[in-house]
């Protein structure tokens, strides 16, 4: 998605209409189709950009799982260099054998926020 690109997103997402979202840009998304939108939002004004994560901790119970992290971007966004860092919660089920996310929530960014709100504006 950093890169520009956010089609290898389907493949670790559930599609289920419970999917959720709450990006460090604010809002909450619910549902495959609204998840994806708001990545595909993003992902059309990144380039050059890095996800890194540290300080891993990853928990399962049953065919649920969590992990939470901090999570490092570093990328060009609406032109920008732009760098964040902020606590992230992931949390993943177990789905025809495969684990997939159903839940992303990583700390609010006023700046980028601000930068996607202008997009559109």
């Amino acid at each position: 998605m950093a890169n520009g690109n956010a089609d290898s997103m389907a493949d670790i997402w559930s599609h289920e209409d419970d999917v959720t979202t709450m990006h460090p840009i604010g809002g909450r998304e619910t549902g495959w189709e609204a998840v994806s939108g708001s990545f595909a939002g993003v992902a059309s004004a990144s380039s050059d950009g890095t996800v890194t994560r540290s300080d891993q901790a990853i928990r399962v119970i049953g065919d649920a799982a969590y992990e939470l992290c901090t999570e490092s971007v570093s990328w060009t966004f609406a032109g920008e260099p732009m760098s964040l860092e902020g606590r992230t919660t992931n949390v993943y089920r177990k789905e025809k054998g495969d684990w997939k996310v159903v839940h992303h929530h990583a700390d609010l960014h006023a700046e980028f926020a601000e930068k996607v709100a202008n997009m559109g504006a």
